[in-house]
């Protein structure tokens, strides 16, 4: 396995990206933008199913919020793996990093539940629905965190 990373450390884009005087920090901002956009709707999202901003109507605030946030993920996605890339070897063994990718995969699932069981309309959140929006500040938030101590634990 060492060696698939270490290939991808050898990429010519990636290279090119370590090369680069501009490209890793501007990549660096991009991905922080991406994840403030993803987090901000999240939190938005989750917090007028939980009962907040009562005088916008949710279901149009929601799926406003969720094609945003969905459209952030992706750009979370691509940066961060060109983040990854530079040094995959080295992430791909810290147990943080690791930990990141777990929150946000139980982030992603939580979502499909959450996608299945609200069917858009202004009613309340029930007992099930409450419980998702809760998971969900919890596990983007630890998203958030874990993904910042990457900076600070190598």
């Amino acid at each position: 396995m060492d060696g698939f990373f270490a290939g991808i450390e050898q990429l010519a884009l990636v290279r090119g990206l370590k090369a680069s005087f501009v490209a890793y920090p501007i990549v660096n901002a991009l991905h922080i933008m991406s994840i403030g956009v993803l987090l901000t709707c999240v939190w938005l999202m989750d917090l007028r199913i939980l009962g907040a901003f009562r005088s916008l109507p949710q279901a149009a605030f929601v799926a406003l919020l969720r094609r945003t946030a969905l459209a952030a993920f992706g750009g979370a996605l691509v940066t961060g793996s060109l983040l990854f890339s530079v040094r995959a070897s080295e992430y791909a063994a810290m147990p943080i990093f690791l930990a990141k990718m777990t929150l946000i995969l139980l982030a992603g699932a939580n979502f499909l539940v959450f996608v299945r069981r609200v069917k858009g309309g202004d009613e309340p959140a029930g007992g099930a629905t409450t419980m998702l929006a809760v998971l969900s500040l919890m596990l983007w938030t630890s998203v958030l965190f874990a993904g910042r101590f990457i900076g600070f634990l190598n």
